[in-house]
C-alpha cells in the first residue's frame, strides 16, 4: 500500500497510512472511488491538492521558524478543526465517554514502560534532559537522569488516568477520550502539507473493560465510525483485520502468544457482530496487538487507513492495571484503542481535496457573506451579519468599492455556501436575495427566516444547502 500519511496508532510508518473518503453532496464534489480517481505524478498540479487549497482559502501556512512538519492553522483552518472537535466530542459524550486533558510530554520511563521506546523509538523525538535548577548536588544528579519525551501516542497517559485510583467493576467499561497533541519524528524528505506532519491533533480514546465485554465495545466503536462516516459523507473501501507478520519482516511485537490469540478472537467476534466483511493483512498490526483498519481511497486513487480499532492486553499488564471484580478479586482490564476521525490535520487535508474546498456549510470557515449593493445598504447588511453572529453563524460583510458581480465571484472563489445580497428593496423590507454556492437562486427571503434556515442547515450538519420552506 502507498505510504502517504503517518498512522494514528502505534504501527510503524511503513504500514498502512490514514485519510478520509467523501461521498457526494448536492452542491459538492463527486465521491471519490478508485474508478474516478486520477493518479497524478505531481499532486500539486491538481486544483484539488490540499496544499493549494489551503493557501488559496487561507486554511493553514508554514514557516521555517516553526519547523518543517508543524503547520500553522490560520483562523479559517482553526474554525474547521473546532467544528470537527465539537462534533466528535458530542458523539462521544452521547456514547458514554468522559474526556480528559493530559500533557504533551512524558518521562522516557513512561514509554519504556508502555513498550513504545523499545518498539517505536525511531519514530519518536529525541529525549530532552531536564535542566539543573538548584545547587543541591544530589538533586542535580537526579534531575540530570530524568528525560522528557514528546509523546508519540496518548495511550500511556490514559493508562495513568485509569490507575489514578483503584477502579470497581461498576465503573467499567470506562471510556476515556481526548482530542490532544502528539508528535512523530517524520523524515524531512516525507514531510508534506497536512498529510505528513510531525505535530498533530488526534481524536483518540481508550476503553477499559473486562475481556468478556471487549467484543461488544469494539462493535460499538465500529457503529460509531459508521455514523460519523454518514455525517461526513465518507465512503469506506473495505475493512482490514491487521495481524502480526513473520519475524523476518523486520517488525517487532510485544506480548505473549496467548495475548495475541485472545485479542484476535475479540476483533473477529466484533466484526461478526456488525456483519462486516474484512480482509486479513498480516504484518500491519500495532506492536502490542491486532487491529481493525477502515480503508478509503484518496483523490489520486491511493489507499489510506482512516479509522482504527485495536485490542491491547499488553499495556494493561505493563502498567499493572486492575479493577475490583464482583467477587472482590483483582482483575486485569483490556484496553480498546480507537480513533474515529484520526488526526485533524489529515482529516482536513482529505476533506479539502474530496470537496475541492467547497465544504458543507457546518464545516465552512465562512458560512455566509453579505453583499450590500451600494453604500446606502451597508448598515442594513451589517444588521443582517450581526443577527447571524448572534445566532452562532460565521458571517461577514463585503462592502468593498467593487462591482457587485466582482464581489459575487470572489465569494464563489472563497467557496462560501451562502451569499446574501442587500439592495434598496431588501433593505426596506428587511430581507435578503439569496444565492447558493452551487449557483441556485433561493429568491428574496426575510432576514430572520434566512438566518434561521442557515442555522438549521448548520446544526443538522447536512451537505444540502437548500433552505427550508
Amino acid at each position: 500500500m502507498s505510504v502517504l500519511a503517518q498512522p494514528a496508532d502505534e504501527s510503524p510508518p511503513s504500514g498502512q497510512s490514514q485519510a478520509i473518503d467523501q461521498s457526494p453532496a448536492i452542491d459538492q464534489s463527486p465521491a471519490i472511488d478508485r474508478s474516478q480517481a486520477v493518479d497524478r505524478s505531481s499532486p500539486a498540479e491538481s486544483p484539488h491538492d490540499h496544499r493549494r487549497l489551503g493557501r488559496d482559502l487561507d486554511i493553514f501556512t508554514s514557516d521555517e521558524l516553526a519547523g518543517a512538519g508543524f503547520p500553522l492553522w490560520l483562523p479559517n483552518g482553526a474554525a474547521i478543526v473546532a467544528e470537527l472537535e465539537r462534533y466528535i466530542v458530542e458523539v462521544e459524550r452521547r456514547s458514554g465517554y468522559q474526556h480528559v486533558r493530559t500533557p504533551a510530554v512524558g518521562k522516557r520511563e513512561l514509554y519504556e514502560r508502555s513498550g513504545h521506546w523499545q518498539h517505536f523509538g525511531p519514530d519518536m523525538f529525541p529525549p530532552m534532559p531536564l535542566g539543573r535548577g538548584d545547587n543541591d548536588a544530589d538533586a542535580d544528579a537526579k534531575a540530570g537522569r530524568d528525560e522528557l519525551v514528546l509523546r508519540p501516542v496518548l495511550c500511556p497517559h490514559h493508562a495513568l488516568v485509569f490507575r489514578s485510583r483503584l477502579r470497581s467493576h461498576r465503573e467499567l467499561p470506562l471510556r476515556i477520550g481526548e482530542v490532544g497533541p502528539q508528535f512523530r519524528m517524520e523524515r524531512s524528505g516525507v514531510v508534506s502539507g497536512l498529510t505528513r506532519v510531525r505535530g498533530m491533533i488526534l481524536n483518540d480514546a481508550h476503553v477499559f473493560c473486562p475481556l468478556d465485554r471487549a467484543a461488544e465495545e469494539v462493535a460499538a466503536v465500529l457503529q460509531m465510525i459508521d455514523q460519523a462516516y454518514d455525517v461526513l459523507g465518507i465512503q469506506a473501501a473495505h475493512h482490514s483485520l491487521s495481524l502480526r507478520g513473520p519475524a523476518e519482516a523486520g517488525k517487532s511485537y510485544a506480548g505473549s502468544e496467548e495475548m495475541w490469540r485472545k485479542a484476535e478472537v475479540v476483533l473477529r467476534q466484533a466484526l461478526d457482530l456488525r456483519g462486516v466483511e474484512y480482509r486479513e493483512q498480516p504484518g500491519e498490526a500495532a506492536f502490542y496487538g491486532p487491529k481493525i483498519d477502515v480503508q478509503v481511497y484518496d483523490a489520486q486513487g491511493r489507499e489510506f487507513t482512516l479509522s482504527t480499532v485495536q485490542v491491547d492486553l499488553y499495556q494493561p499488564e505493563r502498567f499493572d492495571l486492575e479493577y475490583v471484580a464482583p467477587d472482590g478479586s483483582r482483575q486485569r482490564p483490556v484496553i480498546v484503542h480507537r480513533s474515529v476521525l484520526a488526526s485533524m490535520e489529515r482529516m482536513v487535508a482529505y476533506l479539502l481535496e474530496a470537496y475541492g474546498g467547497a465544504l458543507p456549510a457546518w464545516l465552512s470557515p465562512l458560512q455566509v457573506r453579505i453583499l450590500p449593493v451600494g453604500p446606502d445598504e451597508r448598515d442594513a447588511a451589517r444588521r443582517v451579519a450581526q443577527l447571524g453572529l448572534e445566532a452562532g453563524l460565521r458571517m461577514d460583510v463585503d462592502d468593498r468599492d467593487e462591482s457587485l458581480g466582482a464581489r459575487v465571484r470572489n465569494a464563489q472563489l472563497r467557496k462560501v455556501p451562502y451569499v446574501a445580497v442587500v439592495g434598496a428593496r431588501e433593505a426596506a423590507g428587511e430581507s435578503v436575495a439569496v444565492r447558493l454556492r452551487d449557483g441556485r437562486q433561493a429568491g428574496v427571503v426575510a432576514v430572520e427566516r434566512f438566518v434561521s434556515g442557515v442555522r438549521h442547515a448548520v446544526e443538522s450538519r447536512t451537505s444540502d444547502l437548500t433552505l427550508p420552506k
